[in-house]
């Protein structure tokens, strides 16, 4: 079992398989546009830039779970990180990543990689990286800055 039996919506509410990043390095990411680890917008887009041609994908899951510090729509957020943080990785529809209404996708995740504090997401910015064969090889902390994950991504690609 791998995530490419999964299907997510993209901001525009559109089914989407991750069947499509077959083969490819992916970062996965709950993210807000209100909190304080917001800033690592910059450092997830420096990765993208370095890494995107070599099979590398951030997949980028907005949260409002956590403080509500992700409250505007999908649109909303899309462009505040597009002009705030010029970012050009793919961009997902709000999801919750903890509860009764978790995404399917983040129930496997978590059920692959616990972090410090168990299973659940503790806050934005939780990364989990995945192989080529769509296996989850590791979890990082919403304080794990993407700069220090390069050389994890440098590895798996």
């Amino acid at each position: 079992m791998n995530i490419y039996k999964f299907n997510v919506k993209d901001n525009k509410g559109q089914d989407v398989s991750l069947e499509q990043f077959k083969g490819k390095v992916l970062l996965i990411v709950n993210t807000a546009t209100g909190c304080g680890f917001t800033p690592q917008y910059k450092g997830l887009q420096d990765l993208y830039d370095k890494y995107a041609e070599k099979g590398f994908e951030i997949l980028d899951f907005p949260c409002n779970q956590f403080g509500h510090q992700a409250p505007g729509s999908d649109e909303e957020i899309h462009e505040f990180c597009t002009m705030k943080y010029a970012t050009t990785f793919p961009r997902f529809a709000k999801i919750e990543v903890n509860g009764e209404n978790e995404s399917p996708l983040y129930t496997y995740l978590k059920s692959q990689k616990k972090g410090v504090f168990g299973k659940n997401i503790k806050w934005n910015f939780t990364k989990f990286l995945v192989d080529k064969e769509g296996n989850v090889v590791e979890r990082y902390a919403p304080t794990t800055t993407p700069e220090s994950i390069e050389k994890d991504i440098q590895k798996l690609i």
